[in-house]
């Protein structure tokens, strides 16, 4: 099977490859074809007009609410499943959801090496959105088949569940329950770093009249994820409480195979951008570092005028444009520097990039060690959202549910964030951003970093809420005499959540959607999927740092401010814990964004050429 962009690509060959086909005479360089949108062959587009915009990422949008409604749907079920199915306790409960959240967010490093490289961002989402089917489809499985899960026959009461008294699953019966929520996280892999990417991919950054409409792309991406979160805590939410949880993992099933017919459906009309020809990031990243290396003992140059870059070709990279020389981590520099060392033929030619990388390369390298630092700081941010998300429910699981007679499943709470997002990003994106315009001068309203500022400090507020709002529900429980029952109902309302969930759904429209478009527009042009990875990737190690942050608050605190029975603990002093280390993290936030240098925009310099190629190959095949 061959895939996207090389069948096509190998007509197109350089002038060192000999004639071609009279009818197809045009001499098309892939690495001329830099950003430029192509069709699913790899074919430059000549007429844009019917593919690319808002009329494909309609499909891409669309395909994301269906798929983040299954995958949300999953992972807010899967703490009560686990618990009052699966019989585990809530501490080891939310450890597996961690863990899964960690996993499901690391996998995309993959998933963007694929794409970046090898497949393209559309067939990787195709594949991997199989995978995640069968991920799905062992899950719903595992809930319908009586024998694959334990007996709740001895299990006489919710609260011997909840305390983990009730019969444990097998060793059969929890490999099969991993075994589906990691190829799940597996499937994820690919479809996370992609879709956000490709549905970018459908504006021509370098059309005036495209890329105006990048920063509304994201903030609309991100309203459809939350409108896919509604769903799935309205939809799978209640199904799953109110009849069984085996029919709320087939909607989550069904709801997948639906994503994925949509994102077919809009095949024609997508454009693409070349992967970077088998030559992947982690290579190209090893070669500055080799090449730099080996010349360890050179002075660094004081300028870019000496150093190496190909000036016949849009990029020596496939899939990229030329980046700019910059000042910083002039170290680096000696990769792109040619030496006396060098041979003189590979200098007159095409060194080896392990010993001579050219600028652009080296300012890939540049690119991601800028990020670097700004990535890190949003790991504590996201620990800190996860773990709202889980211990508050968990409260909410003791205070009072019932409205009009009805009790409302403990998750369906968690749309209060959700809500938040879908009401103010539209406001956010038409009001404030042109608002802000006015007086920033910025096309954005304020800078992604100033975005992603003011999502730390909601997320500060929404740890200072949470905190406050358990010492009232502990002290309730214990002047009532309830602390021994985790599951009976105190006279507090559940609805003192939503002030938690409604800062930290603000803290997500500006932290978490600053960040994905940071990522994406701050990553070179060739490691674009990369770069959603990496934003990805800060969530995934938040929920890792958010497992073990609570062991060792179990393993210091005494009583455990995290314990089986929540009344029993002190999950106020955590969160005002969280809060302070989150406010911490926030000011070392200030003093890297304060010193980071955005990206200078490139630009093609064989657009036009390819353009005039490409146009004349087309009309020559039609002649004959």
């Amino acid at each position: 099977m061959q895939f996207f962009g090389y069948s096509y690509l190998n007509r197109y060959q350089t002038e060192a490859d000999g004639p071609m086909d009279t009818t197809v005479s045009a001499v098309i360089d892939k690495h001329d074809i830099g950003f430029l949108p192509v069709d699913i062959r790899g074919r430059p587009l000549v007429n844009k007009g019917k593919t690319g915009t808002w009329k494909a990422t309609a499909f891409i949008l669309a395909m994301e609410t269906a798929e983040r409604m299954s995958y949300i749907g999953i992972l807010v079920n899967m703490v009560s499943y686990l618990v009052f199915s699966m019989h585990l306790t809530f501490p080891k409960s939310s450890d597996v959801v961690n863990n899964l959240v960690g996993t499901t967010n690391l996998t995309p490093l993959l998933g963007a090496f694929i794409a970046d490289a090898y497949l393209g961002r559309y067939w990787t989402l195709l594949i991997f959105g199989l995978i995640y089917i069968l991920g799905s489809l062992l899950l719903t499985l595992l809930a319908f088949i009586p024998t694959w899960h334990p007996s709740n026959v001895t299990c006489t009461s919710p609260i011997l569940a909840a305390l983990g008294q009730c019969q444990q699953p097998s060793d059969f019966q929890l490999a099969v329950l991993y075994l589906g929520l990691y190829i799940i996280a597996l499937g994820t892999g690919g479809i996370i770093p992609c879709v956000s990417a490709f549905g970018a991919d459908q504006f021509d950054e370098e059309d005036p009249k495209e890329s105006v409409w990048l920063p509304s792309y994201f903030n609309a991406y991100y309203f459809f994820v939350t409108v896919g979160a509604i769903l799935s805590l309205t939809l799978v939410v209640n199904v799953s409480e109110s009849v069984a949880y085996k029919w709320g993992f087939l909607i989550t099933l069904l709801s997948m195979i639906l994503a994925l017919g949509i994102f077919l459906a809009g095949t024609p009309r997508y454009r693409h951008r070349l992967p970077s020809a088998r030559l992947s990031p982690l290579t190209r990243i090893a070669q500055v570092f080799v090449a730099a290396s080996r010349k360890f003992r050179l002075q660094s140059p004081r300028d870019g005028a000496d150093l190496y870059e190909v000036y016949d070709k849009e990029s020596a990279i496939v899939g990229s444009r030329k980046l700019a020389h910059t000042p910083q981590y002039r170290w680096l520099d000696k990769a792109a520097v040619q030496t006396d060392e060098d041979d003189m033929k590979q200098r007159a030619e095409n060194p080896s990039p392990w010993k001579v990388c050219t600028v652009t390369q080296v300012e890939e390298v540049k690119a991601l060690i800028r990020i670097m630092p700004i990535w890190c700081t949003g790991i504590i941010l996201n620990m800190a959202f996860i773990q709202i998300i889980n211990f508050a429910l968990q409260g909410g699981s003791t205070m009072n549910r019932t409205v009009a007679g009805a009790v409302i499943p403990i998750p369906t709470f968690g749309i209060a964030s959700t809500l938040v997002l879908a009401v103010t990003l539209p406001i956010y994106d038409k009001l404030f951003v042109p608002l802000a315009r006015k007086y920033t001068g910025n096309s954005r309203g304020i800078t992604l970093l100033q975005r992603q500022g003011i999502g730390h400090v909601f997320m500060v507020l929404g740890l200072l809420c949470a905190g406050t709002v358990e010492h009232k529900r502990r002290a309730t429980a214990y002047n009532l005499g309830m602390e021994d029952n985790p599951l009976s109902p105190l006279p507090i309302s559940a609805f003192w959540l939503v002030p938690i969930f409604s800062l930290t759904g603000l803290g997500e429209l500006f932290a978490t959607v600053g960040q994905l478009e940071f990522f994406y527009e701050q990553a070179p042009d060739a490691m674009r999927s990369l770069g959603i990875a990496i934003f990805s990737a800060n969530t995934g190690v938040g929920a890792f740092v958010g497992t073990a942050v609570v062991h060792i608050i179990k393993a210091v605190t005494e009583p455990d401010w995290v314990a089986i029975n929540i009344n029993w603990g002190h999950m106020d002093y955590y969160y005002f814990f969280l809060a302070v280390l989150t406010f911490l993290n926030f000011l070392v936030f200030l003093w890297f964004a304060h010193r980071y240098k955005y990206k200078v925009p490139p630009k093609s310099t064989r657009r036009d050429v390819v353009l005039m190629k490409a146009s004349g190959t087309r009309e020559k095949s039609i002649a004959v």
